[in-house]
């Protein structure tokens, strides 16, 4: 059993490399930049801040600094919210987020356990066939659209 553990778990790592990987060239990618605002900012300021912010680099360079950075846990300067950085933000907000996943996770098991028992016990009637088609629409639907929920 531990060595299942052991290779699930570290069959996690390539997964998110990738991830990290594949988040890093989509950001990059996309048209804008964190100082592409509706207000112009001046090319002597705009080029301090590339460079302040190392987007001035290579991109293999930029590549290369942020995945030493993911691996100390530094994510970088928050480019929204001045003189804080991602990982303090996330810091604050980790408690309520851990919050709302503990109790989402409560309801769905606590439902499931219920649509469960329902099906078992009613196996082939009316009963079963709502609770199955029930969790199959929950299971379906994306998360976005039941997310405001």
């Amino acid at each position: 059993m531990s060595r299942f553990i052991v290779r699930r778990v570290l069959s996690t790592i390539p997964t998110l490399f990738m991830i990290v990987t594949l988040s890093f060239f989509l950001i990059r990618m996309a048209p804008g930049g964190p100082f592409a605002r509706e207000k112009k900012v001046p090319p002597e300021i705009l080029a301090n801040l590339m460079k302040a912010y190392h987007m001035d680099e290579p991109l293999i360079q930029q590549y290369f600094r942020y995945v030493g950075g993911v691996l100390r846990f530094d994510l970088g300067p928050s480019f929204k919210y001045k003189d804080q950085t991602v990982a303090e933000l996330l810091g604050k907000t980790f408690p309520v987020s851990l919050t709302l996943g503990i109790m989402a996770l409560a309801v769905a098991t606590f439902l499931g356990t219920l649509v469960g028992i329902i099906s078992a016990l009613k196996q082939n009637k009316w009963q079963d066939y709502a609770a199955m088609s029930v969790a199959v629409l929950g299971i379906s639907i994306p998360l976005f659209v039941v997310g405001p929920f």
